[in-house]
């Protein structure tokens, strides 16, 4: 690449994180963070754990986020100086150097574009994802197994904290449902484009006879509740039930009934957690995904309101979303952004961003197209 060329591929990337910034705005970063830092040194913080934990999570995401945009601001400086460098030394290895930099500048702003594309109302939250298996018998409560695998392992390769509430499994292999907490700033807004149903094809490792299945698994995505959403629950209007928790096989994880299950009786939402030991922490717990479903059910009517007044109807989130074919040939694609890979072994193993990503280009481009 001539000196000319690289020039011009830095005024492409001064101008892409130029909009991030104006997008992100590192001063009212700073601002936040000032103000965040006053009040993790008061001496009371730790009195609420709760309200704790969330100003300290905050704080250490403001601290990364800005940390991270004046490295690349820096990281681009530099770039120029080494252009510069290599014009005025005519030294062939320092450009190629350049080159391979903007090439890595390139890949880590486009990744980081994305994050400017999630402003719903509640993408910066934490994320609840419950896994549901669906038509296939046995061999879809073995994918469900597989997705939630699949997200923990996506979880654990970015380095997110994540919660298990409820397993319900199978008679015979995989799970008939799990429900888990992804804890990290934008888990919602990044793992929303996950909902819908997912298809798996393959030759069943239950069939005797070696013949090809196919299976499906819902996912659901929620935002986690917080204080100020203020969605109230009259006692009136549960119905709590609680049993002894248990795990593959039926073997008993206590001999207690600690394990709660809630119903909603005025919209028939159910919802249960036995990850914790006592009755009142699983309650506790199941309140909040309680909460958490009924937040998105309203902001779904809402939706469904707004779809109502349009002539094209609703969007088709609920329809299926993705494909995951190990038989005849290997393959995993997104039937809305036709994004495919032919190595569904990676992806089973968390190797989903390049579909997240595309969901949520996707997903902007149909907003934009809405309006």
């Amino acid at each position: 690449m001539a000196a000319e060329d690289i020039s011009e591929t830095i005024t492409a990337l001064d101008r892409a994180l130029g909009q991030i910034e104006s997008v992100s705005d590192p001063a009212a970063m700073a601002t936040e963070i000032a103000d965040l830092e006053q009040q993790v040194s008061a001496p009371d913080l730790w009195d609420d754990q709760e309200n704790a934990q969330r100003v300290t999570s905050r704080l250490s995401f403001l601290q990364a986020e800005l940390k991270r945009l004046t490295g690349l601001r820096q990281r681009l400086e530099d770039l120029q100086v080494m252009v510069q460098l290599a014009e005025e030394e005519n030294d062939a290895s320092v450009l190629e150097d350049a080159v391979q930099e903007a090439a890595s500048l390139r890949t880590t702003l486009d990744a980081l574009e994305v994050r400017t594309l999630l402003s719903g109302e509640y993408d910066e939250r934490d994320a609840v994802v419950t896994i549901r298996s669906e038509a296939g018998g046995v061999d879809a409560a073995d994918f469900a197994e597989m997705l939630m695998r699949m997200y923990l392992r996506w979880s654990e390769r970015h380095g997110y904290p994540t919660e298990v509430y409820d397993i319900s499994y199978a008679e015979e292999a995989g799970i008939k449902s799990a429900t888990f907490q992804v804890k990290a700033p934008y888990a919602y807004g990044t793992l929303s484009v996950e909902q819908g149903t997912h298809r798996l094809v393959r030759i069943s490792p239950f069939d005797n006879q070696g013949r090809r299945q196919t299976s499906f698994a819902g996912v659901e995505v929620l935002p986690v509740v917080e204080e100020t959403d203020h969605i109230d629950i009259p006692e009136q209007d549960i119905r709590v039930d609680v049993f002894r928790s248990s795990g593959p096989g039926g073997q008993s994880v206590n001999t207690t009934d600690s394990a709660v299950r809630i119903t909603h009786l005025p919209t028939g939402l159910v919802v249960s957690c036995q990850n914790e030991k006592s009755q009142i922490q699983n309650k506790a717990a199941a309140l909040r995904v309680l909460q958490a479903r009924l937040l998105e059910k309203a902001r779904k009517d809402r939706e469904a309101e707004m779809n109502a007044l349009k002539s094209d109807g609703g969007n088709s989130w609920g329809s299926q979303m993705r494909s995951y074919v190990l038989h005849p040939y290997q393959m995993v694609k997104d039937l809305r952004t036709d994004c495919e890979v032919g190595n569904p072994e990676a992806v089973f193993d968390g190797a989903i961003d390049e579909f997240v990503d595309a969901g949520i280009r996707w997903r902007k481009q149909q907003e934009l197209a809405a309006r």
